[in-house]
């Protein structure tokens, strides 16, 4: 009775870890993946819209995620900033390093749950003939296609609406392109897309698990 309540919480627990997962790491892509925003400076025809160079906007991208990701020191290379930029940058280290540590844990755990089911030391609970990785996806999918149905409707007030929640009561996120000029080299359409390759990423990687589940319930009742 013991043992079956303990693979009932740790099943809960692989959901949620999956969960989890399958949303920290598809956030992850664009902040980790640094050619994809490589791409957009020409793509974006940046050098001309902004009057600085290639190397001037690829330095100051790289310079203001390695504070966000390698805990350097702030810099945006060559490019002006104001100390409300900063701060706003700061903030915004928190929210990459909550992510990050979200996305280590939530790894450790599944693959942790997932060597301890391999070993036979632990029996994965299904509901309906189906784990708690499908419901799982289930869940983010449909939070996710919501978030992109109104997101896709008016993305401006979607971008503001994001960064009222994520920084509630400030409104350094607000740049002046004269005194912050890394705002010039973060358009709205880069934000977009890495909006895109989030969403893109969290649907296959949730219709693949949804697939994955589908096809092992059908061969356990053949």
């Amino acid at each position: 009775m013991k043992k079956d309540f303990i693979n009932k919480l740790i099943s809960i627990l692989l959901g949620f870890s999956v969960l989890l997962l399958i949303i920290t790491f598809s956030i992850g892509l664009p902040i980790y993946i640094r050619p994809f925003y490589y791409l957009h400076i020409n793509a974006l025809d940046l050098p001309n819209k902004t009057g600085y160079s290639y190397e001037t906007i690829k330095e100051a991208y790289d310079t203001v995620l390695d504070f966000l990701t390698l805990n350097k020191d702030f810099s945006t290379g060559k490019l002006l900033y104001s100390t409300s930029g900063k701060n706003h940058f700061v903030d915004c280290k928190f929210l990459f390093d909550l992510n990050f540590y979200v996305l280590l844990i939530s790894s450790i755990i599944v693959i942790s749950i997932i060597l301890l089911k391999h070993f036979k030391k632990i029996e994965i609970k299904k509901l309906f003939g189906f784990s708690p990785v499908f419901y799982a996806s289930i869940f983010i999918n449909i939070i996710i296609i919501a978030i992109v149905t109104i997101a896709s409707t008016d993305f401006d007030k979607a971008f503001t609406v994001f960064h009222n929640i994520f920084f509630h009561g400030k409104d350094n996120w607000i740049f002046n392109s004269k005194t912050d000029q890394i705002i010039n080299i973060l358009p709205q359409d880069f934000f977009m897309n890495c909006a895109i390759l989030i969403a893109s990423s969290i649907i296959i990687i949730t219709f693949s698990n949804i697939i994955v589940e589908i096809i092992k319930r059908k061969k356990q009742l053949n």
